[in-house]
């Protein structure tokens, strides 16, 4: 059998395993290149398709194509260009693995990574951008600029994609934040003993010029620095004009960064701008069961004390695990007591997040309406279609979209995920009955009501 037949048949296997949709973008406009030495070599026509092929799909195509050959393949995706005469030898390339550059202090903390970074809804995407990046250094999305409230995993990811290039290639790699740029300009600037800077100038432009890739997080405390904000905008052209990435972090947007220079704030939007929401409930819940296995507690954490933290202690990543570490040791001080949920609210009382998320967090809307109607917040999270919840959950969204500043998407991420038509759909309906139904209207206002005198 030759390769067409043969991808052809696994091709028809797959579409018959997939939705249209997922088979007509991943599947549809690739070609198997040739199966040599135990290695499946597929053509992918973007490179989008490489990150995601790997990511979803590899055991997919791994199976069916030991399925059809009774052989087990190693998958490696390329893009047509790539396909040249050399092809075996730069496979042979990529595959060894390149020597470190040991010498090079990149600041990296090795202990973030990709494998031990948890994904969710609301950081799928910055994450997806981060791998990418990390992939292919320089030559997709330049320069990356992750952004979203402190403790959220921009700093983790940074580092992950850090690890993951010094992990896989000769490439020089530079971790460091703002405030460390800003005194290592400073320090440009100071005159030696002999009344000059060469020196320092010196090392300034080789520490942040002669590198591959540069991270620098909280770009946002570079504001009122107008000298360090000026050298940076150099540095930032130096490296993007040779083709070096660079990854920038900020709590806000660069449309938000006013306290920059617009230069700077153009110039970070040349790339790609990831978000980074906070964690909905289900990722709280996984962040907290992922610490909890790590430490490898002498105690059983039961789920309703996850549970229990993982809807009051609030966003924040590093109160969330300190929140754990909090609670083993009260429970170790108080005797190696069992811990249970009583346990948990009178060891992490002072944890708790008073007013979460400000006057019209999303979460304490979906408490008091669940509330109301006497049905679980889970359940107003959940994809049940039952009309006792699935009534206060349109309600829940409406006021979600009323009382906050949040947008469509991030409301229905705090949904469990659902997609933003279907916030759309609940607003516009209950928009449409309150018009009509008075007691619907009177409902509404009782619940604005509640949600307000929360925080009083």
């Amino acid at each position: 059998m030759n390769v067409d037949v043969i991808w052809s048949k696994v091709l028809e296997q797959i579409k018959s395993e997939l939705s249209s949709l997922s088979y007509d973008t991943w599947f549809s406009e690739t070609q198997l290149h040739k199966l040599d030495n135990g290695k499946a070599y597929i053509i992918v026509p973007m490179a989008i398709h490489k990150k995601h092929l790997l990511n979803n799909y590899s055991d997919i195509i791994k199976d069916n194509l030991s399925s059809l050959t009774n052989t087990d393949y190693e998958i490696y995706l390329l893009l047509p260009d790539e396909i040249e005469e050399e092809q075996e030898i730069e496979v042979a390339k990529l595959e060894k693995k390149p020597e470190k550059n040991e010498n090079i202090n990149n600041n990296l903390n090795k202990n973030y990574t990709f494998d031990n970074f948890i994904v969710g809804n609301s950081n799928k995407f910055a994450q997806a951008s981060a791998l990418s990046v990390a992939e292919n250094p320089g030559l997709l999305y330049n320069p990356l600029f992750l952004y979203g409230n402190s403790g959220l995993g921009k700093t983790h990811l940074m580092h992950a994609i850090g690890n993951y290039i010094v992990e896989h290639s000769d490439k020089r790699v530079l971790y460091v934040t703002s405030e460390q740029f800003r005194q290592d300009f400073v320090k440009a600037n100071r005159k030696d003993n002999e009344g000059t800077n060469f020196n320092y100038v010196d090392f300034f432009k080789d520490k942040y010029r002669n590198i591959d890739v540069l991270l620098i997080d909280d770009i946002q405390f570079l504001g009122g620095a107008s000298k360090s904000q000026e050298e940076f905008f150099h540095t930032f052209n130096s490296l993007h004009n040779d083709n070096k990435q660079i990854i920038i972090s900020s709590d806000r947007s660069p449309e938000d960064l006013k306290i920059l220079e617009e230069r700077l704030r153009t110039r970070f939007t040349w790339g790609l701008q990831a978000n980074i929401y906070p964690p909905e409930l289900s990722l709280r819940k996984e962040i907290l069961k992922k610490k909890i296995i790590a430490n490898d507690f002498e105690h059983d954490i039961p789920d309703d004390v996850i549970e229990y933290m993982a809807n009051n202690i609030g966003p924040d990543v590093r109160k969330l695990e300190g929140a754990v570490t909090r609670l083993v040791a009260y429970s170790t001080i108080m005797g190696g007591e069992k811990i249970t949920l009583d346990l948990a609210i009178e060891a992490l009382k002072d944890n708790i997040s008073k007013g979460i998320g400000e006057k019209n967090d999303i979460q304490r809307i979906q408490r008091i309406v669940s509330e109301y109607f006497q049905i679980t917040v889970e359940d107003i999270r959940s994809k049940k279609r039952s009309a006792n919840i699935s009534f206060p959950r349109q309600i829940a969204m409406y006021l979600c979209r009323n009382m906050t500043n949040e947008s469509f998407p991030k409301i229905a991420i705090e949904f469990g995920g659902k997609d933003h038509t279907t916030v759309m759909y609940s607003v516009e309906k209950i928009e449409n009955e309150i018009k009509e139904n008075k007691d619907l209207s009177n409902i509404i206002d009782k619940l604005k009501k509640d949600i307000g005198g929360v925080y009083k």
